[in-house]
């Protein structure tokens, strides 16, 4: 998508042909920084420490961080210390096991000498894979969106709430959750967006970032405002996205997504999630007993970015000294509150039966 008026997709390969080069989201949105990763240890970095965030992207770079990894050695062992040392980054998010199971399957059964190029070539391909299913995952949101804004006034726009950044950033182009809004958007339809700052990390700022690129109007809300624009109606449909979705339909997506469909359910405001195929784990049943949610540091919470009043980027303690933190990541969205999910083969509802038949062919994925 575009920064700017230029295009860009938050990964790509540099013109040496090696050095894969990523968007640094840590420095967003304030500042616009490109990392050269040259080693599969450094993509490790740029995961666990989230340069890189979203769970497509993530898949993408480890794949990317597999191919660096041959490039630095192709032996059977090295590859295996490869995927040990990615795999280990962040443990809630599915596309990052669905992508390297799938590199470490094809790269065991190249020859040495081919292992390298394969792994590069191989990486390019999951990337454009995830370019297509987000924009077809814009696609089929775009007739909600539809459906919605034929049902207003003339003039009025349909009101959409979201949460985290679920947009072009957190996947390779287009997004999941924001690609209907930009399908919308372009098809001149009058759409005005709730963007959730999203705490602790504030990534609702870079889902304000991107509208605002790409001239999407929207408002900027605290967490805990949704419920209360759902009461007056100023909320028409929610649309989110998952890092984990199960056979059953749970979703687990960024903490206090939970929070949003409650109150969608109470209000009678669809809630909608969408996800590209590889975020469904057919191996999970129920979410909330089986998916591991991810702690990360108090830091996060306590601190904040932010620019002072001298433009410098600054970071922030917000919070009374020696104070205990519980970071939470994500929380799981039991499916009995989802009106439907968005997928890159269309919409369907979040039951065991509608997944099954929609992705029979991806029930029994073979293992690394």
């Amino acid at each position: 998508m575009n920064i700017n008026g230029k295009h860009y997709r938050t990964v790509w390969v540099a013109e040496n042909g090696y050095t894969v080069e990523i968007l640094d989201q840590t420095k967003l949105p304030f500042e616009l920084e490109v990392i050269q990763l040259t080693s599969m240890k450094l993509a490790a970095t740029a995961i666990r420490e989230m340069w890189v965030r979203g769970a497509p992207l993530i898949g993408v770079v480890a794949a990317y961080g597999m191919a660096l990894g041959m490039k630095e050695d192709q032996s059977d062992e090295h590859l295996q210390a490869c995927y040990n040392v990615l795999i280990e980054t962040r443990p809630t998010a599915i596309n990052l096991k669905w992508a390297l199971d799938r590199t470490f399957r094809v790269i065991k059964k190249t020859p040495i000498e081919q292992r390298q190029s394969i792994a590069y070539l191989l990486a390019a391909e999951i990337a454009d894979e995830d370019v297509k299913l987000c924009e077809s995952i814009g696609e089929h949101g775009l007739e909600i969106i539809k459906q919605i804004a034929a049902k207003k006034a003339v003039g009025e726009p349909v009101n959409i709430l979201t949460h985290c950044n679920a947009g072009w950033l957190a996947t390779v182009d287009w997004g999941t959750a924001i690609s209907p809004i930009y399908k919308a958007h372009e098809a001149g339809i009058n759409v005005h967006v709730w963007v959730d700052e999203t705490r602790p990390r504030n990534q609702g700022l870079l889902t304000s970032f991107e509208l605002g690129s790409h001239g999407v109007p929207h408002t900027l809300i605290a967490d805990n405002v949704g419920g209360h624009l759902m009461q007056h109606g100023e909320v028409d449909l929610c649309i989110v996205g998952t890092d984990r979705t199960t056979a059953k339909g749970d979703v687990c997506n960024k903490i206090g997504t939970y929070l949003k469909a409650l109150a969608a359910k109470d209000n009678n405001v669809p809630f909608y999630v969408a996800l590209p195929s590889p975020t469904i784990d057919f191996t999970v049943y129920d979410g909330v007993k089986e998916i591991p949610i991810e702690q990360r540091s108090g830091e996060e919470q306590s601190h904040v970015f932010g620019i002072d009043p001298d433009g410098k980027r600054s970071w922030v303690n917000t919070a009374p000294k020696g104070t205990k933190c519980g970071n939470y990541a994500f929380d799981v969205t039991p499916s009995k509150y989802i009106t439907g999910l968005i997928t890159e083969r269309g919409i369907c509802d979040a039951t065991e039966e509608a997944l099954s038949a929609m992705f029979a062919d991806l029930k029994e994925p073979e293992m690394a």
